[in-house]
C-alpha cells in the first residue's frame, strides 16, 4: 500500500463529515458502490474519479496519512494547501511526526 501512496499521492482523499473530501481539490466524493471495501476508512487513495450525477472514487484502497509525508514530501508542503479541515488534520500529523 505505501508503495501505491508513492506513484499516486495525489490522488487521496479524506473522510470528513460523512463525505470524502479530495486533498488538495477539496471536491466532495463517494466511494463508488462497486468498491469492496467493508467499512470507510478516514483516509483512501484512489485510482479513479468518476463524474456521474455524483462524483465517485473507485478502486480504493486505505492508507496511513503518514505515508504522505515520507512519499512526497514537496507535494504535502502546506503552504501550498487550500484552507480547510483536511490541512488543519495534515497539520497535525506533520507536527506529530
Amino acid at each position: 500500500r505505501k508503495a501505491l501512496v508513492a506513484g499516486f499521492f495525489m490522488q487521496v482523499a479524506h473522510l470528513e463529515r460523512g463525505n470524502y473530501v479530495t486533498i488538495k481539490d477539496n471536491q466532495k466524493v463517494q466511494l463508488h458502490p462497486s468498491t469492496c471495501l467493508d467499512r470507510q476508512p478516514e483516509w483512501v487513495l484512489y485510482n479513479e474519479y468518476v463524474l456521474t450525477t455524483k462524483n465517485w472514487i473507485r478502486t480504493v484502497i486505505d492508507i496511513k496519512p503518514e505515508w504522505l509525508f515520507s512519499c512526497a514530501p514537496s507535494y504535502y508542503d502546506m503552504s501550498n494547501f487550500p484552507e480547510g479541515e483536511t490541512k488543519r488534520i495534515l497539520q497535525r500529523l506533520q507536527r506529530k511526526k
